[in-house]
């Protein structure tokens, strides 16, 4: 099993395929078995990566809070011990908020690009914060095993994905969790959004209702982008749609990976 020590905290980490790397970054409860489909399926053309958040699946617990910028420095240091100097970032509903906080970081000369699926740059509607508050109680008080299950289930298409989510999610420590939705439920980077000069894909489900503000949002803000609804879609785009996100990525690498290699 692939682990970096970073800092006292132990990191989980997955490596497959060659070519131009692409870092998938998944929200809280969940784990880096959320990218099943995509490491399977693009490993075939590039070198996919994909790690457990520290205090989730099989990364251990950590002593730090876990943050944004944690996270950032957490993928750089994967980078560093990989020997990658520059990749694409692929974020899902929380994780694509740590796509753009990378991007904005002192770092973002290491990114070719973002990719966000599902994603938002602050959580301002009241239906989003409630579920997250929702979410932070259960956690609090000790019901992560039934927010585990119920994530892992609206995030599967089979019954063996579910049953493999589940055993990953149930792993995770309730209160580096807590800590990630704490940080989700906080951040607010639009001001910062037009700093940002590299390419980025928006990808989000013609269903989702409650993101297509934030996805009209991002798409206002982001001097460099492309937006794509996937049809008859909802939010859970990376397993329920796998088939068309791994198009739409493979396409806008294809066009955006131009200085790769330089």
């Amino acid at each position: 099993m692939p682990i970096l020590e970073i800092d006292g905290s132990s990191l989980y980490y997955t490596v497959k395929g060659k070519g131009i790397p692409i870092i998938f970054i998944h929200p809280p409860v969940l784990t880096s078995t959320n990218f099943t489909y995509q490491s399977e399926e693009l490993s075939r053309y590039f070198q996919v990566i994909t790690f457990d958040i520290r205090g989730h699946g099989r990364s251990s617990f950590s002593s730090q809070p876990v943050t944004y910028p944690l996270i950032v420095e957490d993928i750089k240091k994967i980078m560093g011990y990989l020997d990658i100097k520059q990749a694409f970032l692929c974020g899902y509903s929380a994780g694509a908020s740590i796509v753009l906080e990378f991007l904005l970081s002192t770092s973002s000369e290491l990114a070719l690009g973002g990719i966000i699926i599902s994603g938002m740059s602050e959580v301002s509607d009241w239906r989003e914060r409630n579920r997250i508050r929702i979410a932070k109680t259960l956690v609090k008080f000790g019901a992560l095993p039934a927010l585990a299950r119920s994530i892992s289930k609206s995030n599967s298409d089979t019954e063996e994905l579910f049953e493999t989510m589940l055993l990953e999610a149930k792993k995770g420590n309730a209160s580096n969790i807590l800590q990630y939705y704490n940080y989700c439920l906080n951040y607010n980077c639009t001001e910062q959004l037009e700093k940002i000069d590299k390419p980025i894909s928006l990808i989000y489900g013609e269903m989702d209702k409650p993101f297509s503000p934030y996805a009209q949002l991002l798409q206002k803000k982001l001097n460099q982008n492309e937006i794509t609804f996937v049809k008859d879609m909802k939010h859970q785009v990376p397993t329920k749609a796998a088939n068309e996100l791994n198009k739409l990525i493979y396409q806008f690498i294809q066009n955006h990976s131009f200085k790769w290699g330089e």
